[in-house]
């Protein structure tokens, strides 16, 4: 399986996910999924500069549908991220599994904004996010909130817990 991580964080590429998962984690390219971070010419050169020893891609959704099939053909190990639940959700719903090696879907930082629930440390989901993380739990994926691989998580039973 050339999925290694699947990760949702709406900082999409930053300095953690460089040191830390990908220390953590074999990591041959990083695909990172945002229709607005791939429409951004600027930001998409601030997140590929991010990584340094590490192939970058940002695609928007439809892109990513149309090539992640060839990307998870490969024997390469690649990480998925998506800046929402919602992308995630989107992509299965074309038919392409996210199943990776570790079994699960990690989520990272999700800011609050106007209209969320705060379920975490640094972790909100609107009404839209909390049906997407629905779909995915009853689709099978184990949904993980860890911040860094060392620090304690929780499960997206856990979190939906708290949103009314």
């Amino acid at each position: 399986m050339s999925l290694s991580f699947v990760r949702i964080d709406d900082r999409v590429i930053h300095g953690q996910l460089v040191t830390r998962w990908a220390k953590e984690l074999p990591c041959d390219g990083i695909i990172a999924i945002d229709d607005a971070v791939a429409a951004d010419p600027l930001l998409s050169s601030v997140m590929k500069g991010a990584v340094q020893d590490t192939k970058v891609w940002l695609f928007d959704t439809a892109t990513a549908i149309e090539k992640l099939p060839k990307v998870i053909a490969s024997e390469k190990r690649y990480f998925v991220i998506g800046k929402s639940p919602v992308t995630l959700q989107r992509i299965e719903m074309a038919g392409i599994s996210l199943k990776n090696a570790n079994g699960k879907i990690n989520v990272g930082p999700m800011s609050a904004r106007a209209s969320t629930t705060t379920i975490g440390p640094n972790q909100s989901v609107n009404a839209e996010e909390t049906a997407a993380f629905d779909w995915l739990a009853a689709h099978g994926h184990a949904i993980e909130f860890r911040l860094v691989p060392d620090a304690s998580c929780y499960s997206w039973q856990d979190a939906r817990q708290k949103i009314k």
